[in-house]
């Protein structure tokens, strides 16, 4: 590594963002499976995009497919995958854009490891703070099913623990509101950290 030098573009971050009429942000979904993580940022990014700012969305399912596909999910290789992700928002943030990402990302090591590649106040971690009871009631791939029978190992809220947030920018529970107050919630915060500069008119959100 000691022949690798990082290459300083003359075009920075912030005329990126600047030309987008946004400040670059990463929001990261964390919380068990079903927890509605990856519903609410979907939600989220469609509003942003209806109203012309810039995204883009990690999924965690989606990332397997590409990106992580040569990983499993031994806690070895569910560690590298979220690595890996951080240093691809890192550069979708750097290029200007409001990034999102769906993760279950369980251990506050995995997320403060993440964070720390942003600048302050350029990671939004946002808990899904949707109780188990509920997750486990909507099961919408069927996995906490299997998990019960054994089927999969450190299955995430059954035999694998997940660390709750200490100091989230955000905290949502899915099982409570409806999706459209829960996006305001977030775009308004989104408006109240200068993200969406400069202010755009957005239909109930008042943006």
């Amino acid at each position: 590594m000691s022949n690798i030098v990082w290459h300083q573009h003359s075009i920075d971050q912030a005329a990126r963002g600047a030309q987008k009429g946004q400040n670059p942000v990463l929001l990261w979904f964390t919380g068990l499976s079903g927890s509605g993580k990856s519903t609410l940022a979907g939600a989220l990014e469609r509003a942003l995009f209806e109203h012309g700012f810039h995204t883009y969305l990690l999924d965690g399912d989606n990332v397997r497919h590409g990106l992580c596909k040569d990983l499993g999910f031994s806690l070895e290789d569910r560690d590298e995958n979220l690595r890996r992700v951080g240093e691809v928002a890192k550069l979708m943030v750097d290029s200007g854009l409001v990034v999102l990402s769906a993760f279950i990302s369980p251990t506050r090591e995995e997320r403060d490891r993440v964070r720390a590649l942003f600048s302050q106040g350029q990671f939004v971690e946002v808990h899904v703070s949707t109780p188990l009871s509920v997750c486990e009631s909507r099961d919408p791939k069927g996995l906490y099913a299997k998990a019960r029978k054994g089927e999969i190992e450190n299955f995430t809220g059954i035999s694998s623990p997940y660390e709750v947030p200490e100091s989230a920018e955000l905290t949502i529970d899915t099982s409570k509101g409806d999706l459209g107050t829960q996006v305001n919630g977030l775009l308004a915060y989104l408006k109240a950290i200068e993200v969406l500069n400069p202010p755009r008119q957005i239909a109930g959100a008042g943006i």
